[in-house]
C-alpha cells in the first residue's frame, strides 16, 4: 500500500510540476505577446511620425509654390485695380460729354425709307 500511495504522490507531484511548468509557459508567452505588441507599436509610431515628417515637406515645398502664387495674383489684381481706376478717372469726363451729347442731340430728319 505504501508503494501505491508513493506512486500517486509521484503523479501528484509530477501534476503539480506540469502544471507550474504550464502556468510559467502561460506567463512567458503573455509576456512576449506583451513586448511584441509594444514593439509593433513603436514601429508603427515611428512609421507614421516618418510618414507625417515627409508629407509636411510635399505639402511645404507644394503651399510654399502656391503662396508665391497667391502674392503675385494679388499683386497682379492690385495693380489692375489701379490701372482701371486711374483710367476712369481720366476718362470719364470725356465719356459723359459723349454719352450726354448723343443722348441730348437729337437731329430729326427723314428716313431714306419712307414714301
Amino acid at each position: 500500500m505504501t508503494s501505491q500511495s508513493q506512486g500517486i504522490q509521484q503523479l501528484l507531484q509530477a501534476e503539480k510540476r506540469a502544471k507550474d511548468k504550464l502556468e510559467e509557459a502561460k506567463k512567458r508567452k503573455g509576456k512576449r505577446l506583451k513586448q511584441a505588441k509594444e514593439e509593433a507599436i513603436a514601429e508603427i509610431d515611428h512609421y507614421r511620425l516618418q510618414r507625417e515628417k515627409e508629407f509636411r515637406n510635399k505639402q511645404t515645398n507644394v503651399m510654399g509654390s502656391q503662396g508665391n502664387l497667391s502674392t503675385k495674383i494679388e499683386e497682379q489684381a492690385t495693380e489692375t485695380i489701379q490701372n482701371l481706376t486711374s483710367s476712369y478717372h481720366k476718362n470719364m469726363e470725356s465719356m459723359m460729354k459723349k454719352l450726354l451729347s448723343t443722348v441730348c442731340d437729337i437731329n430729326p430728319e427723314v428716313l431714306p425709307n419712307f414714301r
